[in-house]
């Protein structure tokens, strides 16, 4: 279908800035075509499993497994902790589990740790134990429990039983997220497990589950139904016989979210686990009804009799008292023409300001639109009321604590007021309470702060500091001493010793859960990307994190702004200039070096529903001119002069979204071809991808033939071929975690499937094409990184140093060769590519084949020791070579030239494919007497640089000069290449003088 160029061109309007946005508005239930129906089906955990296996197999014959990535941070700002377990005898030794970035070791109460859970089938977890009564083994059940938008769904229980070293799968697969597990304190084979079930698809393997032999066979002790799942456990630390549940109705569509429900409620048990009551019911003085919604529980050690219970309780508190004395939405409604003319300009104008209309409606103008029929008075509210506002403004009663003296049955609620602002709309994200271990009445609390009772929940006051971050999930009171305890948040760990009145942070595990990724083109470049929870950030792609900047005070990455960071784009004429923004559209053009901003948000017209925008909404700064933005909401929209001023150039491009309380019906993705201006394309989150050759004027529909219901994760234009592009989709939204990747060579006329041997059980969130060789292209999936040197007809794993980790977005350094990965869950990292990308045909089809290297810069100072307790000063440099059969290699350093002589050898155990080998300038001793020899024949250098002595650490090294790299296979196949070392800047030879020949 074909939009012309004068539907629907609206300039932008002036908005204003809502920050900390929750859930989203009722979305606008037009439809431009009919949505196709699309049966769910979600992807069983035996394929998850099976495709696990077939990573494996990427792995091992993958030609790029010696090309290893690089951790460039950040770390400051950490990531999402779900759980914390602390030895109860060296609380300096402690287990962390964050939602995305695996399982963490600390055995120095934080100041480092080390991760051992990165290589399984998944490393998202949802809640560990450890039995440190025997031997310290490690349950981890994986799938985050805080059903947000990223989290992601698990395979089942974990467990080992080595400090984890090695694991064993123990099964409950169709789980996928795991609320809690509790370990019988008597028998370490006995384990209860609060299954939460599946995010978007009603199954039922959920609620609660025991094992007695170790996890070997698991019995399901309580079920309701197919969309309520276990969400908490909590057992008499006196006796092993009576635990208590929490049930949680929650189903979540891309859509919508429905956190509560009239199954939710606390179940008690006192045989172990083996059968259960209800205790929340009717008349038990605890909430009851549809409102009732995530719960967590929490038993006093030193009288288990007292039961604390914390609720997401989604009931309204009640109307709110209308106000009499002006205009109001309700009022509004059903206000006819005729009543509202009679309206003073004044309270209009009142009402157009206290709700943030455009500067450019009035009162008299807004009441001209009404007498003209160009609006009608609903109309003020239909501009304002959209998903987000709908749910921002429902008066629901949140967190609510309860109390039991008499182990559940009676409950009693303890504050007398709301407690309002600690759930806000989204107690889903939260759910958790922890009671003292000496003081009954003392209890913790956390939401978006951490809030802190002394009287047993009658008041409440806030205990978070100011090195805490908000958005609390895990906490660890030490049984030992009082006011000691650990917390985890979306901005990782904190812990105090003083009851919440200081704290330090370990933020040392790089663990940022990135949404995008993307560079600039300064010396050296720095990398740029939006965090889930922590903002926007900017770094040099050098950076090693370490600890000397505690000293220095400046940490190398800087953050350009806050929120749930997004999209950045970089004007890279000045890389100063820079485009990013929030969830949900709220984006800003920011100078990163003056701090200045701009609020450049696209907005609709009176009249108008509100746009609809995605979490994470997508903007493209147009490499063809710089002042171009280009931003998708629903509808697609234009800026020639760096956002200043938005055009609106076409209706809705999607299925119309659908009514809800999560925007949906959105565009997310845009790009560009590099080859030719205006060239773009879109994609949506209901399936649909558009092409436009005119700047977004006219668009034609090229997704007709695709899979239908799925995301559109990516679209990407050729860097080669303007009619060639690639696209990725995701079925994330129903559970379905097969790789939706697609080619088209003719404008997405006709597309053919690629990426058929990715592993089944990851879903794709990126894939882009290389900028130097057409037949490479980069995939990025939930559980890892890929490469295809063939256009996508088969991939292997890019694997080297990177964990299972989500890979959110990637995108190639042009000038340096640099591929700069966007981790959900780990960071940044960044791998050289230079000379992966040679590998084409030609070369693949060679024995053996040696890269040119870089030159390296000579030293005088090279294996001196500056002190007895300094380390030796080196310097190492990294040959690249290629073989076609795995095998032991010999690499020669010789002189160049006809009277060739070996100076060192080296040996390397290498893979088929590309290996790299690593080499100190040094020299073989036994080949002293005859290196000397050249260099005092050598008419070019000084009397200097002939010179060569025993360098402290007994070796010696080499001159500056041009010398030779062989490589020799082990079937007897040489290859080799140039190398060379050039003067210090103290010998520094006259521009234009050659490097001497050592011959």
């Amino acid at each position: 279908m074909l939009f012309s160029k004068s539907q629907n061109i609206l300039p932008m309007c002036k908005t204003y800035l809502q920050l900390f946005k929750t859930l989203v508005l009722f979305l606008i239930p037009f439809t431009l075509w009919a949505q196709k129906p699309e049966p769910v089906t979600y992807t069983p955990v035996a394929k998850r499993l099976a495709g696990f296996d077939q990573r494996k197999k990427l792995q091992e014959s993958s030609l790029v497994t010696n090309l290893k990535f690089r951790n460039v941070g950040p770390s400051v700002m950490s990531g999402r902790v779900v759980d914390v377990d602390v030895s109860p005898d060296d609380p300096t030794h402690f287990y962390v589990a964050y939602a995305s970035g695996g399982l963490w070791v600390t055995y120095n109460n934080g100041q480092s740790f080390t991760p051992i859970f990165d290589h399984e089938a998944v490393m998202t977890i949802g809640d560990i134990a450890v039995d440190w009564k025997h031997g310290e083994t490690i349950w981890i059940g994986t799938g985050e429990n805080n059903s947000s938008r990223s989290s992601y769904a698990g395979v089942g229980m974990y467990k080992s039983s080595d400090k984890g070293k090695t694991w064993e799968y123990v099964g409950l697969g169709e789980s996928q997220h795991i609320g809690r597990i509790v370990i019988d304190p008597n028998d370490p084979n006995t384990v209860l497990v609060a299954v939460l079930g599946h995010l978007y698809t009603s199954n039922d393997e959920r609620g609660v589950y025991k094992t007695t032999d170790g996890g070997k066979t698991w019995k399901k002790t309580l079920f309701i139904d197919n969309t309520t799942g276990a969400i908490d456990l909590a057992m008499d630390p006196s006796n092993n016989k009576i635990l208590y549940a929490a049930m949680w109705h929650r189903e979540r569509k891309a859509w919508n979210f429905e956190g509560s429900g009239t199954t939710s409620g606390i179940y008690k048990s006192t045989d172990g686990g083996e059968t259960w009551k209800l205790i929340s019911g009717a008349y038990s003085g605890f909430a009851t009804g549809k409102g009732v919604g995530r719960i967590g529980l929490a038993v006093y050690p030193k009288n288990p009799n007292i039961v604390y219970a914390i609720v997401d309780n989604q009931d309204p508190k009640g109307a709110k008292k209308k106000d009499k004395t002006g205009l109001t939405k309700d009022t509004l409604r059903t206000m006819t023409k005729e009543v509202f003319l009679t309206l003073n300009d004044s309270v209009i104008e009142k009402f157009l300001r206290d709700n943030n209309f455009d500067d450019e409606y009035t009162g008299t103008r807004v009441k001209n639109m009404v007498r003209l029929d160009s609006i009608k008075p609903v109309s003020l509210v239909e501009y304002l009321e959209d998903a987000e506002t709908a749910i921002s403004e429902t008066n629901v009663k949140g967190a609510e604590v309860y109390r039991s003296d008499d182990g559940g049955a009676t409950w009693r609620r303890t504050q007398k007021d709301y407690l309002d602002n600690v759930y806000n709309t989204y107690g889903y994200y939260f759910g958790q309470i922890r009671v003292s271990p000496v003081n009954p009445d003392k209890i913790y609390i956390y939401g978006v702060p951490f809030l802190k009772s002394v009287d047993g929940g009658m008041t409440f006051r806030e205990d978070d500091g100011p090195n805490t971050h908000g958005d609390f999930h895990a906490m660890w009171l030490d049984p030992n001493k009082d006011g000691h305890f650990i917390l985890g948040s979306d901005g990782g760990v904190h812990i105090t010793y003083d009851d919440g009145k200081t704290y330090f942070k370990c933020n040392t595990p790089p663990v940022g859960q990135f949404y995008s990724v993307n560079i600039d083109m300064e010396t050296p470049y720095n990398v740029y990307g939006g965090l889930q929870d922590n903002g926007v950030w900017y770094g040099p792609s050098n950076n090693q994190d370490n600890m000397e900047w505690y000293q220095e005070g400046h940490y190398p990455f800087k953050r350009i702004m806050g929120g749930d960071g997004m999209q950045v784009m970089v004007d890279t004429r000045d890389n100063v200039t820079c485009y990013t923004g929030f969830q949900f559209g709220y984006y800003y053009r920011v100078n990163k070096n003056s701090g200045e901003t701009k609020y450049i948000q696209p907005k609709h017209k009176l009249g108008e529903r509100p746009l609809r925008f995605n979490w994470e909404t997508p903007i493209w700064l147009s490499k063809h001119n710089q002042d171009i933005l280009y931003m998708g909401s629903d509808r697609f929209h234009r800026a020639m002069n760096k956002g200043d001023d938005f055009k609106t150039l076409t209706p809705d491009l999607t299925h119309g979204g659908k009514k809800g309380n999560i925007p949906y019906g959105t565009i997310t993705t845009i790009y560009e071809s590099a080859l030719k201006f205006g060239l773009l394309y879109i994609g949506t989150d209901d399936g649909l991808i558009y092409v436009s050759q005119d700047d977004g004027y006219n668009w034609k529909r090229i997704s007709d033939n695709l899979s239908t219901g799925l995301k559109v994760t990516r679209v990407f234009a050729s860097n080669f071929d303007t009619a060639t592009i690639y696209a990725s989709l995701s079925g994330y939204f129903n559970d379905d975690f097969t790789p939706y990747i697609y080619m088209s060579k003719n404008y997405g006329q006709t597309w053919e499937k690629i990426g058929t041997d990715l592993p089944m059980g990851e879903i794709v969130n990126v894939v882009k094409e290389d900028t130097k060789n057409k037949n490479v292209l980069y995939v990025g999936t939930d559980n890892g990184l890929y490469v295809s040197l063939n256009r996508g007809k088969s991939f292997m794993a890019m694997s080297g140093g990177l964990p299972t980790v989500s890979v959110h977005d990637l995108i190639v350094q042009p000038r340096d060769n640099d591929l700069v990965v966007g981790t959900h869950g780990r960071s940044i990292f960044i791998a050289h590519v230079g000379e992966l990308q040679q590998l084409n045909d030609t070369l693949l089809a060679k024995d053996v084949f040696v890269f040119k290297s870089q030159p390296v810069k000579y030293s005088p100072r090279w294996g001196k020791i500056p002190s007895s307790w300094e380390d030796t000063i080196e310097r190492k440099t990294q040959f690249a070579f290629y073989v076609k059969e795995k095998g032991i290699s010999t690499i020669k350093i010789k002189t160049s030239g006809d009277s060739s002589m070996v100076l060192q050898i080296l040996k390397d155990t290498g893979k088929a494919g590309l290996n790299y080998v690593s080499y100190d300038m040094s020299l073989d001793s036994n080949m002293l007497s005859q290196y000397k020899h050249k260099l005092s024949m050598n008419k070019d250098l000084s009397d200097d640089d002939k010179k060569i002595e025993k360098a402290d650490n007994k070796k010696y090294y080499l001159k500056p000069g041009k010398y030779i790299v062989e490589v020799t296979t082990e079937k007897g196949i040489v290859a080799k290449e140039k190398f060379v070392i050039k003067p210090a800047e103290r010998h520094q030879e006259e521009e234009g003088q050659a490097e001497p020949d050592y011959q």
